[in-house]
């Protein structure tokens, strides 16, 4: 079975989240998964390393980095973007 970028995601997620991927959903935002801003920066390594990627985000400006971390949606899309981007 070929994992898809929103299940590895949301397994990355759990990792972070200390869940099983079954317990999240997309439309949870990481604070309410309880995701400080260490596990954050955890999870955008994994992310990047996972995809072999390079993920537009500064950790000490969060708002400015074009990386939408509102929900665990927005980060599915925002990857899958950037997966897209470098299959061109």
């Amino acid at each position: 079975m070929v994992e898809t970028v929103k299940e590895k995601i949301i397994a990355i997620i759990a990792e972070q989240a200390l869940l099983v991927p079954g317990d999240i959903t997309v439309d949870q935002t990481l604070e309410e998964l309880g995701i400080d801003s260490l596990g954050l920066v955890e999870a955008i390594f994994a992310i990047e390393e996972q995809f072999d990627i390079a993920v537009p985000f500064n950790a000490n400006t969060p708002g400015e980095s074009g990386f939408d971390i509102t929900s665990v949606a927005t980060i599915i899309r925002a990857v899958q973007k950037l997966v897209d981007d470098q299959s061109r």
